[in-house]
């Protein structure tokens, strides 16, 4: 990455060295009052300039007037002063500065600052996401993500909701990618532990506090130092964890096991969870507390069969540098109109099937023998409604939909018993007159 040209306009000496301390790597200019800033910003080119609003003793807010000659050069405007009145922050905004900051919190400011500008404005650095990252055509979900990642620089907890296999742990890793940080991506999955096994690998433990602990571990907390921690099924987490992982994410402090003193870690938090977290909430599984501190900001990524444009660039992605695929017209109106209960993951592994296989042009015959083996069971209760049905229902109404499907249902029983209406009835549980209800209409419009 090129280094980046920065200007500093400040009358501060030691205000200067601070800032200057937290740019190290970039080329870095300075100006101490206003007229040196004018000259300048008029001749030479800079990405970021961070303005001091007073430059000098009995000045009358001089910064506020070179704003406007900043952005009128193209350049990422950031005011960090100690004057910091509402009228003054109107003012500063107003004339055009993207950011406005008071003196004293240098260290991480600064970082965001320039994570924010490398990332672009409004996610300029989203065009590529989409064909990389993350992979959709759908223009709501774009929306959902490219807003997302105005967040990614901040500190700020994000949640990530949405049924499994819709694609939230690569939008965890996408997200800290382009946070700026410079740790790890360190996830854990909250669901696969233990209450004791889990303590232990978030807040890691010392040689001997343990039956089994014959090494010190570091822990994720300390992992995601400086990095992302994502929690994956939080929701799952019993409250005496959710209390213990409470306090270190405010306090970004904790205990190992068997340590007497306390280890820190500057960790951001990502989770994720696909059940109801409102539902959790009023069922007194999830703490409130503990759900205010992680829901910063919440994304719900909606299922596959929500954005049916994806399938196929999902599986040219999947096929990449492997096997390519061709479909045959219905074998790809199949794809279309299936469920999908088991989103990107149920295609990823329809995909590595048919893949493995010798076929290389996939016909219906193929797709059927497959998308069978890969449906996800049907939780109690639930059943999956194809597009097919939900677009029947939308252009011709609730009533007549299921009219059709219970009508197509009883055929297919009839059919199966070879006209056996007894048969039809117990097996399906109706009565007499529905049946004969369904069978009535069917004949009167010329279909028996």
């Amino acid at each position: 990455m090129d280094k980046l040209k920065i200007l500093i306009i400040e009358d501060d000496k030691l205000a200067q060295d601070i800032l200057a301390d937290n740019l190290a790597g970039q080329t870095v200019d300075f100006a101490g009052d206003k007229t040196a800033a004018e000259r300048k910003l008029k001749a030479e080119r800079y990405d970021i300039c961070f303005i001091d609003l007073m430059l000098g003793e009995n000045d009358d807010y001089s910064g506020l007037k070179l704003i406007p000659l900043a952005v009128s050069k193209g350049i990422y405007s950031v005011v960090m002063s100690s004057c910091d009145t509402e009228d003054t922050i109107s003012k500063a905004y107003a004339l055009g500065c993207k950011e406005f900051y008071v003196k004293g919190n240098e260290k991480s400011n600064v970082a965001a600052i320039i994570a924010r500008y490398l990332q672009g404005d409004a996610g300029k650095k989203a065009k590529n996401v989409f064909t990389t990252g993350f992979i959709t055509n759908d223009p709501a979900t774009r929306s959902t993500i490219t807003e997302a990642l105005k967040y990614a620089p901040t500190h700020l907890p994000i949640l990530i909701l949405g049924p499994s296999g819709t694609g939230k742990t690569t939008l965890a890793k996408l997200l800290h990618e382009h946070s700026g940080r410079t740790g790890e991506f360190t996830a854990i999955n909250c669901a696969a532990y233990t209450e004791d096994l889990l303590e232990a690998e978030l807040f890691g433990y010392k040689k001997g506090a343990f039956t089994d602990a014959k090494e010190t571990r570091k822990g994720k907390l300390a992992q995601a130092d400086k990095g992302t921690l994502f929690l994956d099924e939080i929701g799952s987490m019993s409250h005496n964890m959710q209390t213990k992982l409470l306090k270190a994410i405010e306090e970004k402090s904790f205990y190992p096991l068997g340590a007497d003193k306390p280890e820190y870690s500057d960790f951001r938090v990502i989770s994720a969870t696909l059940e109801d977290m409102q539902k959790l909430l009023a069922e007194q599984k999830l703490r409130f507390d503990f759900f205010q501190r992680v829901h910063g900001m919440t994304i719900t990524l909606p299922p596959l069969a929500h954005r049916k444009c994806d399938i196929f660039p999902l599986i040219q992605t999947f096929t990449k540098g492997t096997k390519r695929l061709a479909f045959e017209p219905e074998a790809k109106e199949y794809l279309l109109s299936h469920g999908w209960p088991g989103n990107t993951r149920e295609l990823r592994r329809f995909v590595d099937i048919v893949t493995s296989g010798t076929d290389g042009a996939v016909t219906l015959e193929i797709v059927k023998r497959h998308i069978t083996l890969t449906d996800a069971p049907e939780q109690p209760g639930t059943i999956t409604i194809t597009q097919a049905q939900y677009d029947y229902a939308l252009k011709h109404g609730l009533p007549d939909t299921i009219d059709l499907i219970t009508a197509a249902i009883i055929n297919r029983n009839l059919t199966d018993n070879r006209g056996r209406k007894i048969d039809t009835r117990e097996q399906l549980k109706i009565s007499k007159r529905l049946l004969y209800s369904v069978l009535g209409k069917q004949q009167k419009a010329g279909r028996l």
